[in-house]
Protein backbone atom coordinates (compact mmCIF):
# COMPACT_ATOMS: atom_id res chain seq x y z
CA UNK A 1 0.00 0.00 0.00
CA UNK A 2 1.29 3.59 -1.01
CA UNK A 3 1.35 6.28 1.68
CA UNK A 4 1.80 9.75 1.18
CA UNK A 5 5.28 10.94 3.18
CA UNK A 6 5.67 13.68 6.00
CA UNK A 7 7.24 16.76 4.28
CA UNK A 8 10.26 16.08 6.57
CA UNK A 9 10.66 12.74 5.33
CA UNK A 10 10.18 13.51 1.65
CA UNK A 11 13.23 16.03 1.68
CA UNK A 12 15.46 13.56 3.59
CA UNK A 13 14.23 11.07 0.93
CA UNK A 14 14.96 13.35 -1.51
CA UNK A 15 18.32 14.06 -0.47
CA UNK A 16 19.46 10.79 -0.36
CA UNK A 17 18.44 10.18 -3.81
CA UNK A 18 19.91 13.00 -4.91
CA UNK A 19 23.40 12.20 -3.03
CA UNK A 20 24.73 10.24 -5.86
CA UNK A 21 25.54 11.22 -9.39
CA UNK A 22 24.08 7.93 -10.74
CA UNK A 23 21.11 8.59 -9.11
CA UNK A 24 20.65 12.40 -10.23
CA UNK A 25 21.25 11.21 -13.39
CA UNK A 26 18.24 8.34 -13.70
CA UNK A 27 16.16 10.85 -12.15
CA UNK A 28 17.33 13.71 -15.19
CA UNK A 29 16.91 10.59 -17.44
CA UNK A 30 12.87 10.15 -16.10
CA UNK A 31 11.90 13.46 -15.88
CA UNK A 32 12.16 13.21 -19.75
CA UNK A 33 10.25 10.00 -20.26
CA UNK A 34 9.82 6.95 -18.58
CA UNK A 35 12.48 4.61 -19.66
CA UNK A 36 12.68 0.61 -19.32
CA UNK A 37 16.36 -0.52 -17.11
CA UNK A 38 18.25 -1.79 -19.97
CA UNK A 39 17.45 1.08 -22.01
CA UNK A 40 18.90 3.33 -18.51
CA UNK A 41 21.55 1.21 -18.30
CA UNK A 42 23.09 1.55 -21.89
CA UNK A 43 22.30 5.55 -21.70
CA UNK A 44 23.92 6.23 -18.75
CA UNK A 45 26.80 3.83 -19.29
CA UNK A 46 26.20 1.43 -16.83
CA UNK A 47 25.84 -1.79 -15.69
CA UNK A 48 21.87 -3.21 -15.57
CA UNK A 49 23.64 -4.55 -12.22
CA UNK A 50 24.75 -1.36 -10.78
CA UNK A 51 21.52 0.71 -12.46
CA UNK A 52 19.18 -2.43 -10.63
CA UNK A 53 20.79 -1.17 -7.43
CA UNK A 54 20.07 2.67 -7.99
CA UNK A 55 16.75 1.67 -9.22
CA UNK A 56 15.44 -0.04 -5.71
CA UNK A 57 17.04 2.64 -4.01
CA UNK A 58 14.92 5.12 -5.96
CA UNK A 59 11.87 3.54 -5.55
CA UNK A 60 12.66 2.76 -1.78
CA UNK A 61 12.81 6.84 -1.54
CA UNK A 62 9.47 6.83 -3.13
CA UNK A 63 10.92 9.03 -6.35
CA UNK A 64 10.01 6.36 -8.88
CA UNK A 65 7.46 3.63 -9.61
CA UNK A 66 7.46 0.83 -12.23
CA UNK A 67 4.53 -0.52 -14.66
CA UNK A 68 4.75 -4.07 -16.17
CA UNK A 69 4.58 -3.75 -19.86
CA UNK A 70 4.29 -7.57 -20.42
CA UNK A 71 7.51 -9.12 -19.59
CA UNK A 72 9.70 -5.98 -19.54
CA UNK A 73 9.06 -3.34 -16.41
CA UNK A 74 9.00 0.37 -16.98
CA UNK A 75 10.48 2.83 -14.36
CA UNK A 76 9.09 5.91 -14.48
CA UNK A 77 8.89 9.40 -11.98
CA UNK A 78 6.37 8.70 -9.08
CA UNK A 79 4.72 12.31 -9.70
CA UNK A 80 5.05 14.69 -12.59
CA UNK A 81 6.42 17.45 -10.19
CA UNK A 82 9.38 15.39 -9.20
CA UNK A 83 10.48 16.59 -12.74
CA UNK A 84 9.97 20.40 -12.28
CA UNK A 85 11.57 20.06 -8.42
CA UNK A 86 15.06 18.39 -10.21
CA UNK A 87 14.40 21.22 -12.76
CA UNK A 88 14.41 23.76 -10.20
CA UNK A 89 17.16 22.20 -7.99
CA UNK A 90 19.25 22.32 -11.22
CA UNK A 91 18.95 25.68 -12.13
CA UNK A 92 19.41 27.09 -8.51
CA UNK A 93 21.85 29.32 -7.64
CA UNK A 94 24.57 27.78 -4.69
CA UNK A 95 27.69 29.85 -3.18
CA UNK A 96 29.78 27.57 -3.47
CA UNK A 97 33.50 28.92 -2.37
CA UNK A 98 36.50 27.62 -4.87
CA UNK A 99 38.89 27.04 -2.43
CA UNK A 100 36.64 24.63 -0.24
CA UNK A 101 34.79 21.32 -0.41
CA UNK A 102 32.45 19.54 1.58
CA UNK A 103 33.70 18.43 5.05
CA UNK A 104 32.86 15.08 4.05
CA UNK A 105 33.97 14.87 0.16
CA UNK A 106 37.14 12.98 0.76
CA UNK A 107 35.38 10.00 2.30
CA UNK A 108 31.57 10.50 1.16
CA UNK A 109 32.30 11.34 -2.61
CA UNK A 110 30.17 14.16 -2.29
CA UNK A 111 30.73 17.97 -3.98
Amino acid sequence: MLTVAPDIEVLARFGRALADPIRCRILLALRDAPAYPADLADALGVSRTRLSNHLACLRDCGLVVTTRDGRRTRYELADERLGHALDDLRTAVVAVETDRTCADAATEGCC
